[in-house]
């Protein structure tokens, strides 16, 4: 269920970390509840996650701002109550200062009222689930989304296939929170009609029944949000179908990512997602960082990875702005402020403390060294700000 690990490196480079910290952070000690889905056929998301955020660990010198860094890693085996129980036992006994990760949106649902309401002021800083509800009504100021709003990535490929003047759409999801908002999303900025909106069991992965469904429907093409497991079958199914050719098909990153290409592998050649991170971007962070995680893990990274790496990077600068975690409202407004380079570029808070940041539209193809790769084809929106924001009564 959890292992710990302490980051600090050796003493001179302790040594080292300390001198750019204010005397009163000096000596002082950071512990993180990292929890994620490490167990089960979504095992692989919260694997990406873990990876991605040690290396940021790495990358900032083996102590975040400074402090020797603890982390607390759990498995919420794809359980809400799991999930729920993990963050309860690391907020009260482990006493952990921040709680990151965190898959899918119906754990951290069940996990966020206890963590928030904690009287030491935990913070949740989630890198990657972020449904609507704490985007809105249920915004709080020490919950920070630094991956996107769920309904974001969706939205794009919306807006995308109405650009490219699709008609009738046939759309299809998990029935959990995260699966609502990307159907929502899309249907935002998709001006077509809506053939029929399909929400599958969780975890589910046999789809023949859906797909004849979808068959006899006759839309001019498909969107579908599947992570994990679920996109592997779901893909390679709808493929064998022979459907690709006559109802193309198109998705968010999350199911056309480096957790999914290598198990569809050439099946998914040319198709489209829509994406605020690609493996492809060529921004000097991003750079560094795809190279070093492929040469630390042997796999390119997915936007799982660079979510979380972004996360330990995010506190790492905020730590040092604000001298430490020990001023809940200095290290708030350091959060806030967001002064750290993120793989993606461009990145800012909204006043709801999710992510104003491009999307991109990419197409899978395959690399110099023949791996699949999400392509870049262009800014399908730019400093795009999620819908909810209006619902949350917070200033900033």
């Amino acid at each position: 269920m959890k292992r710990r690990q302490i980051l600090g490196g050796a003493v001179s480079s302790a040594a080292a970390a300390a001198t750019s910290m204010p005397a009163s952070a000096q000596g002082a000690s950071l512990k993180i509840g990292l929890i994620s889905t490490l167990s089960g056929p979504s095992a692989g998301l919260g694997r990406e996650m873990v990876d991605g955020f040690n290396l940021g660990i790495k990358h900032a010198g083996g102590r975040l701002g400074g402090l020797a860094t603890e982390v607390i890693t759990g498995d919420d085996q794809f359980k809400p109550d799991v999930g729920k129980a993990t963050a309860e036992r690391m907020v009260q006994r482990d006493r952990v200062d921040i709680i990151t990760g965190v898959v899918f949106s119906n754990i951290m649902l069940a996990m966020a009222d206890t963590v928030l309401k904690d009287r030491r002021g935990v913070f949740i800083i989630s890198s990657n689930a972020g449904p609507s509800e704490l985007a809105g009504r249920d915004c709080h100021p020490n919950f920070f989304a630094v991956a996107w709003q769920n309904d974001n990535t969706h939205e794009a490929m919306g807006q995308h296939m109405t650009n490219a003047g699709i008609k009738r759409a046939y759309l299809m999801a998990p029935n959990y929170p995260a699966g609502k908002d990307a159907l929502t999303g899309f249907k935002r900025y998709f001006k077509g009609e809506i053939v029929s909106e399909i929400y599958t069991q969780l975890g589910q992965t046999d789809y023949a029944a859906e797909i004849a469904t979808l068959r006899a429907a006759k839309p001019d093409a498909t969107y579908f949000f599947y992570p994990g497991g679920m996109g592997i079958a779901f893909v390679r199914q709808y493929v064998a179908a022979g459907l690709v050719q006559s109802v193309p098909l198109f998705g968010p990153s999350f199911s056309l990512d480096q957790t999914i290409l290598p198990g569809i592998g050439d099946a998914a050649l040319g198709l489209y997602s829509s994406t605020f991170w690609s493996e492809r971007l060529e921004n000097a962070p991003n750079v560094k960082f795809v190279a070093d995680f492929e040469a630390s893990y042997n796999r390119i990274p997915s936007p799982y990875a660079a979510q979380s790496y972004d996360s330990a990077i995010l506190i790492d600068a905020a730590l040092k702005q604000a001298g430490g975690i020990a001023d809940k409202d200095k290290f708030r407004a350091a959060l806030l402020a967001a002064n750290f380079n993120s793989v993606r570029g461009p990145f800012k808070f909204n006043r709801n403390h999710f992510p104003i940041q491009n999307y991109y539209l990419t197409q899978i193809q395959k690399d110099g060294r023949g791996k699949l790769v999400n392509e870049l084809r262009g800014i399908i929106f730019s400093s795009h700000a999620d819908a909810y924001v209006g619902q949350c009564k917070m200033k900033g």
